[in-house]
């Protein structure tokens, strides 16, 4: 795997780091790397199904990024691994190995998204901050993770009706992953049964919602 990723310019390598740095405070704590043809998608878990018989939505939240043209990888590292190269600013270094994810099996589409409808940003983010509210009125004091994800899984799994149907954590992803910056109309589309909230800082996709279009 590569041990250094090389960004055309600082502005480019600080954003991946910023977005490493979000995704590891995730209850997933990991990123999923693909690079091809000068472009970096970056790709985190917000919600994932544990288990066959979870029907937790799977939500996951995407950026893309110019990266070096003869880069070519798709692999899965620890968020927390990635760390700034002090010998040069446009570069970032990786750890010497991967890590296995389920969640990176699985693949969004990459075409015929349909427009659905457009949603304020700011709509997004209140109601993204209220769920956040819910889940830590919630969840008990020294929880085991079983009992966190049920919260979450329960309170971020919830549909939105002014969403047509997405679910709430398609709007904590954004606020994680700090797609919200001002105001802007968030596009909604569909995609067999794939959603996706399309922001100009980067995408939310949300597989198993039930889109009321």
């Amino acid at each position: 795997m590569p041990q250094t990723l090389r960004f055309p310019d600082y502005e480019a390598r600080d954003d991946f780091l910023t977005f490493a740095s979000r995704a590891s405070r995730l209850s997933d704590p990991e990123v999923r790397l693909e690079a091809s043809g000068g472009k970096l998608a970056m790709w985190a878990p917000i919600l994932v199904p544990r288990g066959l018989l979870d029907r937790t939505p799977t939500i996951l939240a995407l950026r893309a990024l110019p990266v070096d043209p003869e880069l070519v990888c798709d692999l899965v590292v620890t968020a927390s691994s990635v760390t700034a190269d002090g010998a040069d600013a446009t570069a970032a270094q990786l750890p010497p190995t991967a890590v296995r994810a389920t969640w990176a099996g699985i693949s969004a589409p990459r075409g015929g998204w349909t427009p659905v409808r457009t949603i304020e940003s700011a709509d997004v983010a209140a109601r993204a901050h209220e769920g956040m509210a819910r889940v830590a009125e919630l969840v008990p004091t020294d929880a085991g993770a079983e009992a966190i994800q049920r919260v979450r899984s329960s309170v971020w799994g919830e549909p939105v009706e002014a969403w047509a149907g997405v679910p709430l954590g398609a709007g904590f992803a954004a606020v994680a992953l700090g797609f919200i910056v001002g105001s802007e109309q968030v596009q909604l589309l569909s995609s067999g049964a794939w959603a996706r909230l399309s922001f100009a800082r980067g995408h939310v996709l949300v597989r198993g919602a039930t889109l009321a279009v």
